[in-house]
C-alpha cells in the first residue's frame, strides 16, 4: 500500500505534468501568404528530399532533424547542387518530438521549399522552414499543394486564413510565377 503523502505527491506532480503539456498540444499558425513566404525567406526552392537524418542536441534535451535536399528549380535566392536545413523534431532511439503544424518531409518526395535562417531553439544560423507547414508545399503531378491545409490558420492582416492554393493548390508554374512575380 502506497504511503499517503507519496501517493498525495505523485497525485501533484501528474496534475502539474498534465498542466504543463496542455499548452504546448497546439500551435497556432497565422496565415502567410504567398508574398509574405515569397518577401521573409532567403531560399525558394523545387527540390527532393534525399535524405534525412535526426539526432538529439548536445543537451539531449530536444531532437532535430537535417535535411539534404537537391533543388530542380531555384525560385529565390542562390542556385545549388545541393540544400541542407534543420527542422525541428524526429524521432531517435524510439523517442519522437512532433511539432503540431510542422513540416512532414519523406525522403524521395518533392516539394516546393520556403527555407529562411533563424527560428529554431539553439542552433540559430541554419537555414530552415520558419514557417512551418506553411513553408512546405508538396509537389504531385504538376500541382503544388500547401502542407498547412489541414491547419487551422487564424486570419491574416487582410483577414484570409485559406492556404495559398487551397484544397486544389497551384499548377507548378502559376505557384512559380507568382513568386517571381514578388520576388
Amino acid at each position: 500500500m502506497l504511503e499517503p503523502r507519496f501517493a498525495v505527491r505523485s497525485l501533484l506532480a501528474a496534475v502539474a505534468a498534465l498542466m504543463l503539456a496542455a499548452p504546448a498540444s497546439a500551435t497556432t499558425l497565422v496565415r502567410r501568404g504567398l508574398d509574405r513566404l515569397t518577401a521573409e525567406n532567403e531560399t525558394i526552392v523545387e527540390a527532393k528530399v534525399l535524405d534525412i537524418h535526426s539526432y538529439w542536441n548536445a543537451a539531449h534535451t530536444f531532437i532535430f532533424t537535417d535535411v539534404h535536399a537537391r533543388p530542380s528549380q531555384t525560385m529565390k535566392g542562390t542556385p545549388a547542387t545541393d540544400v541542407d536545413f534543420t527542422v525541428m523534431g524526429g524521432t531517435v532511439d524510439g523517442t519522437t518530438v512532433l511539432i503540431v503544424g510542422g513540416p512532414e518531409l519523406e525522403p524521395g518526395s518533392d516539394y516546393v521549399l520556403f527555407l529562411g535562417r533563424g527560428g529554431l531553439p539553439g542552433p540559430q544560423e541554419r537555414l530552415t522552414v520558419r514557417d512551418l507547414s506553411q513553408g512546405v508545399f508538396v509537389v504531385d503531378h504538376g500541382r503544388a499543394f500547401s502542407q498547412a491545409r489541414s491547419e487551422p490558420l487564424l486570419p491574416d492582416a487582410q483577414g484570409r486564413a485559406d492556404v495559398p492554393g487551397g484544397d486544389d493548390g497551384l499548377a507548378l508554374d502559376t505557384l512559380m510565377r507568382l513568386i517571381h512575380d514578388v520576388r
